[in-house]
């Protein structure tokens, strides 16, 4: 049997390095001035990048509870937001409402996994008839 890592449902690893964090959980400004536009607390503002930052990497939405604490602690550093903010919604329709911004943002670039093979999000999937 595969290990979860080698399979096409993308996962976050066990053992999260640094260069990773840094190299696909950090956000570029322009993204972390946009998602300060489309949030009026500290706690969307993190909500929101991490779910943008996710789907980059996972192809997917990841659940709250799935991403690892490390990635949390990296996305508040880099958002300059202090350790008691915490990746949380007021109510369910502003998660539901975060993730079609991030899919309204724009496509969503191809992701390499680390043998090589390409893995594209549902927008960016040639048609298939």
């Amino acid at each position: 049997m595969k290990s979860v890592e080698r399979t096409a449902y993308r996962v976050f690893p066990r053992l999260m390095m640094t260069r990773e964090l840094y190299l696909f959980y950090s956000p570029s400004a322009e993204e972390m001035a946009w998602a300060r536009e489309k949030t009026d607390t500290d706690e969307h503002l993190l909500a929101l990048t991490l779910a943008l930052k996710c789907l980059q990497r996972l192809g997917r939405f990841a659940k709250a509870r799935e991403v690892p604490p490390v990635v949390v602690e990296h996305m508040r550093r880099c958002l300059e937001l202090g350790e008691d903010v915490a990746p949380v919604y007021a109510l369910p329709r502003t998660a539901e409402s975060h993730r079609v911004l991030v899919r309204r943002r724009g496509p969503i670039q191809a992701i390499q996994s680390k043998h090589g093979e390409d893995f594209r999000t549902v927008e960016e999937s040639p048609a298939s008839v």
